[in-house]
């Protein structure tokens, strides 16, 4: 990666870009970890985010920064990567937030970036820009989180039915709305732990770019770690509430029990996947531990229909994200 001549108005321009992204990151994909403790009951809407936004920023003391390698050094080459580059992928990546958070899809943030860089590097140097092996684990990953959500919030739920098959009804709701609020601070500990890392690898990207960083330091600096965790924390402060209703309740109806269980499976999977550096998407993951609580009960409890609406627009997310970042390449050729 290249040290090029980027003047200080520019650098400061594209890092607040930065933030703005990773703001829209935590306000998109709020209706991640609240829907669920909201649509049971058993958080209020702003005393839920307020939560979710707190566990957010304590991530800071709990995960490493490989999410942040992969997406900074991992996605494409490096020696391509300048300030035109930084600029498509995050304005493609915004735009793209922007359209599915208006309409109340709960697509992916993490995969319009990905898809923004891929749009970006491959407008300015083709295909051989990218770097394979990156982009085939975030890829397999795309399909493997929302998988391993589905099992792991399917066998919690099946479990919890299991153990408490005798206890009244009434008991066990009482019992989880208080462990539902341990499920959703966990899952949140995850969201902030994996997204926020993904801007902290752009970041530190364009400062290895403007030469503020070097390229074989083993970390960002430290400004840029707080700056990022506190834009996600913010974001989900202010909260994405067009897609908690499809989150929390069009896909299936939850109980603090199905809650609870949706939430453990989605944030066990996103701790596996910050432990190995791979930026995958909370929108799948608790998707797919919202369908796999639901079929635990019975297949029909699922509306199949708008599960399958979600999963269109994951496939969609990538590549139109890629379209919008080339253009916005282009545009930002002309104008910094």
């Amino acid at each position: 990666m290249e040290s090029l001549h980027i003047s200080i108005y520019v650098l400061g321009l594209l890092v607040f870009l930065a933030l703005i992204f990773d703001f829209m990151n935590g306000f998109h994909d709020a209706a991640n970890a609240i829907a669920t403790v909201v649509s049971t009951g058993v958080l209020r809407p702003q005393t839920a985010v307020a939560m979710s936004a707190m566990f957010n920023f304590v991530a800071i003391f709990t995960v490493g920064l490989h999410v942040a390698s992969t997406v900074g050094k991992g996605t494409v080459d490096p020696h391509i990567v300048d300030h035109y580059v930084v600029f498509g992928a995050l304005v493609g990546a915004i735009i793209w937030n922007v359209i599915t958070w208006y309409y109340g899809i709960p697509s992916s943030s993490s995969h319009a970036l990905i898809g923004g860089l891929v749009g970006a590097a491959v407008a300015k140097s083709g295909t051989g820009a990218l770097v394979g092996g990156g982009l085939l684990k975030t890829v397999e990953w795309i399909l493997l989180s929302p998988l391993l959500g589905f099992i792991l919030g399917s066998l919690v739920m099946l479990a919890v039915s299991w153990i408490f098959v005798r206890t009244p009804p009434r008991k066990v709701d009482t019992w989880f709305r208080r462990l539902q609020l341990f499920s959703a601070a966990a899952y949140s500990l995850g969201h902030g732990g994996n997204d926020a890392q993904k801007t902290i690898g752009i970041i530190w990207m364009l400062l290895i770019v403007a030469g503020v960083s070097k390229a074989g330091d083993t970390a960002p600096p430290l400004w840029v770690i707080i700056a990022c965790y506190t834009a996600i924390s913010m974001g989900t402060l202010f909260g994405g509430w067009r897609i908690v209703r499809t989150m929390g309740q069009k896909i299936t109806k939850l109980k603090p029990v199905g809650g609870f269980c949706a939430e453990s499976g989605g944030a066990i999977t996103l701790f596996i996947a910050s432990a190995i550096g791979v930026p995958v998407s909370t929108t799948h993951t608790i998707t797919g531990a919202i369908v796999g609580v639901g079929s635990a009960q019975k297949a029909s409890a699922v509306r199949w229909g708008v599960a399958g609406n979600i999963v269109w627009a994951w496939v969609f997310t990538i590549p139109a994200s890629a379209f919008m970042a080339a253009i916005a390449w282009w545009v930002g050729t002309h104008i910094l």
